[in-house]
């Protein structure tokens, strides 16, 4: 059973209907659709409108003459590949095989009809077209396997530069990891090499309640900046396995502004910053005070980063069914084509004034601000600083409840 695709469409062309009828009888088989036409024009209409894999053409037809339609159909680009087989009652001596072939046939028939001669050359022209039909076919194929392996050979070439810059960003990471948790172990180890040198110095003094404190103090404050770089590792590891820890709950969110900008105080002292709260309105809503607590560190700690040594402003603010944080610098801005690359992973402004973190900061407070419903935003403009600001519903929406 053939399928539309390889059916062989077939013209015959006479003004005479019982010749159509003969030859229509003689030619059609399974696999061929043969189209009848009593005279140049209504042939014409049959050519534009299908593909046919021949046409066979009476020569004497009034009007227009078999001849003057072949040349039509040479003319024009749709029938001009159409093989031409001429049927006519001339004797094979006369002119017309000349002027036929002249015209562009490629075979004459001759009345009466050789039904053997007929059925030999129709057979012959569909297996042809036959043939070109299949050719193209795989044509067409090879080419959209081409087109396929192109596109696959594009995304391996994606994969493998996304492959070699995850590998660089694993390296560049772990040479990372390492600077970053030496710095607080090494202060760690020396104030030990210390404590020891002066014990076995007998000095004991040292270690007496005012030096006690001290020391216990500075050990507090790298531990602790162990501890926070470990805490964004393990985040970003929960977050890229969306297994990110959201509690929500009652939260007044006055109250804790204040106390995340009271967490760094500290810090901001010993970097000569001030840094001005406006958080008098009481906001309640239900969000992790944990999770929103390490937004506000993380914005204030990158302000107190890059703010240039300057004023830090922290404002709290309601607006319709939230409520708004803001974080203001004074710094040095953040070009237009880094804004949105500093909310990637392992990614930091190009002039750090302090060299302590992974560039994880603003995409952990990105994915905690979005996992609360929230959205992240900076404005900033050079020599003029900047502001991020922080919105968030009074409540989790559903689909974004852990």
């Amino acid at each position: 059973m053939l399928n539309a695709d390889t059916t062989a469409k077939l013209l015959i062309v006479d003004d005479l209907p019982e010749n159509l009828l003969a030859l229509n009888a003689l030619i059609r088989q399974e696999g061929r659709t043969v189209f009848q036409a009593s005279c140049g024009e209504d042939a014409l209409n049959l050519l534009l409108e299908h593909e046919f894999a021949l046409a066979i053409l009476d020569v004497q037809m009034p009007g227009m003459n078999g001849f003057e339609l072949a040349e039509l159909m040479r003319s024009t680009e749709k029938t001009r590949h159409i093989p031409i087989v001429f049927v006519t009652a001339a004797g094979k001596e006369s002119n017309y095989a000349f002027k036929g072939y002249e015209s562009g046939a490629v075979d004459f028939l001759y009345k009466p009809l050789d039904i053997d001669a007929v059925m030999g050359k129709v057979n012959v022209f569909v297996e042809l077209y036959r043939q070109r039909h299949e050719i193209r076919r795989q044509v067409k194929a090879l080419e959209k396997n081409r087109q396929q392996q192109d596109a696959l050979l594009q995304k391996l070439q994606i994969s493998q530069h996304e492959l070699q810059k995850a590998v660089r960003m694993r390296d560049d990471f772990m040479s990372v990891v390492a600077h970053e948790l030496l710095t607080p172990l090494n202060t760690l180890f020396l104030e030990t090499q210390l404590r020891k040198l002066e014990l076995d110095r007998n000095h004991p003094e040292m270690f007496q309640k005012p030096g006690l404190a001290d020391m216990f103090g500075r050990d507090q404050q790298q531990i602790q900046s162990m501890v926070k770089l470990i805490d964004d590792i393990l985040d970003v590891g929960r977050i890229s396995h969306n297994r990110l820890s959201v509690r929500p709950r009652p939260t007044e969110l006055s109250s804790l502004v204040k106390r995340a900008v009271g967490q760094l105080s500290g810090q901001a002292a010993a970097a000569g910053v001030a840094v001005a709260v406006q958080a008098e309105e009481t906001i309640q809503g239900c969000w992790d005070e944990f999770r929103i607590e390490q937004v506000v560190i993380n914005l204030l700690t990158n302000a107190l980063r890059y703010g240039d040594g300057k004023p830090v402003t922290v404002s709290l603010h309601a607006v319709p069914d939230g409520a708004c944080i803001e974080v203001r610098d004074q710094g040095k801005g953040i070009p237009a084509g880094d804004q949105q690359r500093i909310f990637e992973q392992f990614e930091r402004g190009a002039d750090r004034i302090s060299p302590d973190g992974f560039g994880l900061g603003l995409y952990i407070s990105r994915q905690l601000v979005e996992a609360h419903g929230g959205s992240i935003g900076l404005e900033s403009e050079a020599g003029k600083g900047s502001v991020f600001t922080v919105t968030l519903p009074l409540a989790m929406p559903e689909t974004v409840s852990p």
